[in-house]
């Protein structure tokens, strides 16, 4: 611990710090969003439960795991003997979005120590993702924004999980609370903060776009990914210009 606060501090490559302050930040400024990540970690508490897993099993890998598609994903897979390899292809699959969102961020992340850096990653998800890559656009630089927001969204989770295994079936179904929405309203909330120059608007349209087209005909996951890599391509494809061929 005393090494962490010693070198907390420290700036490296671009500009970039990892700071004990910038954690907490990171922590309060998602901690509004992290409270709405309960009800999902409960539908999985109670899912698991209902699969067999006992209260710890359920626990620790929401602890150790901290990927909720992918665990919810798994919970077909138990069985006396755990096709280990289908498995993490599964898990592979339905996280594949990480690519795209490891490769926005790599100029940041990239500056940090391998150590830090690999414990950042491994908080990242897709809510302090979005908040964190806004906030680098805007000229911040310390990654303790991506960690905290992380940390509190495990913490919510795992929270959830552990209600729902323990005791979620008393609160009947999820679906009625509409939490579900939150997620959708902020990351639309972000996104239009990010596209308000007109050179923006073609590949958030198109993404949005393919990722409704193709929602229903991909495996779960996929049709985001594609949907980023669509946005990507175009963004590529016009360099830059807006939609009256001005670069901006």
């Amino acid at each position: 611990m005393k090494d962490f606060q010693t070198e907390a501090g420290a700036t490296f490559a671009n500009g970039v710090t990892l700071t004990g302050g910038g954690v907490l930040r990171g922590a309060r400024g998602l901690l509004p969003v992290a409270l709405f990540v309960v009800p999902f970690g409960v539908s999985f508490g109670v899912t698991a439960a209902e699969h067999g897993m006992t209260p710890e099993q359920a626990i620790w890998m929401s602890l150790l795991a901290f990927s909720g598609v992918a665990q919810f994903a798994s919970l077909d897979f138990l069985s006396p003997s755990v096709p280990f390899l289908s498995l993490a292809l599964v898990a592979l699959a339905v996280n594949a979005r990480h690519v795209v969102m490891g490769a926005v961020l790599s100029p940041w992340i990239n500056a940090l120590p391998p150590g830090r850096r690999m414990l950042t990653l491994l908080f990242m998800t897709d809510p302090n993702f979005a908040d964190s890559y806004a906030a680098f656009l805007n000229g911040k630089r310390d990654m303790g924004r991506l960690l905290g927001g992380g940390l509190a969204l495990w913490a919510m989770w795992t929270l959830g999980t552990a209600i729902g295994v323990l005791g979620g079936k008393a609160l009947g179904s999820l679906d009625a609370y509409g939490v579900d929405v939150v997620m959708l309203c902020f990351f639309t909330a972000l996104v239009a903060g990010q596209a308000k120059a007109s050179r923006y608007w073609a590949p958030v349209a198109l993404s949005c776009a393919a990722a409704v087209l193709l929602q229903g005909h991909l495996p779960q996951g996929w049709d985001i990914l594609v949907a980023a890599l669509v946005g990507g391509v175009v963004m590529a494809v016009s360099g830059g210009r807006d939609i009256a061929g001005r670069t901006r």
